[in-house]
């Protein structure tokens, strides 16, 4: 009796039951949704000379402290995990026994849904002001990867995982060409797929591609490729997962300390000198350039060091004390609701708190815009990083019941639109 390829490829259900959530993803999800919150906290409240605003570098070791370097740092592992669990998810869809067509149709609804809402909604609740910037980022980029698995799902899970290992490991072989050589549609083709960067309308900046497409779409393939890591017992994952990241991470320095490839240089300062790790005049100062991957695309060596990161600690999930894999599992499982509230939450808090101790609050309205075309109009705003910190714990405060409610709402209801949110 002969079977489909489809049906060949399909995983032993037997050995796996979806239908129970895997706790280990939702406390990680809500681990990497609280720093990312903390990123965004730090975009609209931390002040001082070229702080505020989200163009702020950070990781420069000529300007920053180690305190905010660790701030800024810490939240690089937010994107990564948020993409490749993705890829998770859709897989472990499938073996909890959803049908292929059904999932690529609901990977397709769900990856324009979440672009939509990223033009409108989200783009929006960043700028308080119309007409506002397109700013096309994390949700973004999930969108079009779900998208693009809506036709990578109909292969072999090895099949996927070679196409998302081939974009990761590959995609910077494409870094020599640059859209600022192209003209026309090819230049706006090419920074929504590689280089990222603003989006024009004739001559009219009209938004930001902040997360080019395709190095995503590779690390949401590497998700759904090795999903089936995830659909072993508690013991093999750990021990899987924590292995794989040790070998992403034993690959992130072989090629940091080699420069060889996986991440290209930066130019800074005045006269455009090359950054090098191996030329810092400190120790600190090195470390923080070797650690400076970058995210803008993001580089191989950017997923390698932080995946590997984020699988390293995976182990550890588990052996969290229990009030605070509840808490993060709360966030966890609500993530979009989450998203979402946070946005708006943080604009209005941070328009509050500066109205509150007298600054001029105009600049964070038409925000986003002010924050590429008239920096200006955001000094004298913000706060040290301490009462960003407090802030941050402020907004969690405020979304933890929320977001409580929310997921015990899906987990009594099974109303296909719960699925989109």
């Amino acid at each position: 009796m002969s079977t489909s390829p489809l049906s060949a490829a399909a995983p032993q259900k037997a050995a796996f039951d979806a239908r129970t959530r895997i706790a280990q993803i939702d406390i990680l999800r809500g681990l990497v949704i609280v720093l990312m919150a903390l990123d965004h906290v730090r975009d609209y409240f931390l002040g001082g000379p070229g702080m505020v605003g989200i163009g702020g570098n950070l990781l420069d070791p000529t300007t920053t402290t180690p305190a905010l370097y660790a701030t800024r740092w810490v939240t690089h592992l937010c994107a990564p995990t948020f993409v490749f669990l993705s890829g998770v998810s859709a897989y472990l869809q499938f073996v909890n026994g959803k049908t292929t067509p059904n999932l690529s149709r609901f990977l397709f609804t769900r990856g324009l849904w979440l672009i939509f809402l990223e033009l409108t909604v989200l783009s929006f609740g960043w700028s308080f002001g119309l007409p506002y910037v397109l700013f096309m980022q994390v949700i973004w980029a999930i969108g079009w990867c779900m998208i693009a698995l809506t036709v990578l799902v109909w292969l072999p899970r090895v099949a996927v995982l070679a196409i998302g290992v081939a974009i990761t490991l590959g995609h910077n072989l494409l870094d020599p060409i640059n859209a600022q050589d192209l003209t026309g549609l090819a230049r706006t083709v090419w920074t929504f797929l590689h280089d990222g960067g603003p989006l024009f309308v004739g001559e009219q900046p009209v938004g930001l591609f902040a997360y080019p497409v395709l190095p995503w779409i590779g690390v949401a393939a590497l998700g759904y490729g090795l999903g089936n890591v995830f659909t072993q017992t508690p013991a093999k994952r750990d021990l899987a997962v924590f292995l794989i990241g040790l070998g992403l991470l034993a690959a992130f320095l072989l090629l940091r300390f080699s420069m060889i490839y996986g991440d290209p240089a930066f130019p800074t300062g005045p006269e455009g000198a090359w950054r090098d790790w191996r030329e810092q005049t400190s120790w600190g100062d090195a470390l923080m350039v070797f650690l400076d991957v970058q995210k803008y695309p993001p580089s191989l060596q950017f997923t390698l060091v932080t995946l590997g990161v984020v699988f390293a600690l995976w182990p550890l999930l588990s052996r969290l004390p229990e009030p605070v894999r509840s808490v993060l599992n709360t966030f966890g499982a609500a993530p979009f609701f989450f998203y979402v509230l946070h946005i708006y939450l943080i604009h209005v808090l941070a328009i509050a708190a500066n109205a509150a101790v007298g600054n001029d609050v105009s600049g964070l309205f038409d925000y986003m815009i002010n924050v590429f075309i008239a920096p200006e109009k955001l000094e004298g705003l913000g706060f040290a990083l301490p009462w960003v910190y407090l802030a941050w714990v402020v907004v969690l405060a405020l979304l933890y019941p929320l977001c409580r409610y929310w997921k015990g709402l899906k987990a009594r209801r099974r109303d296909w639109w719960l699925s989109y949110l």
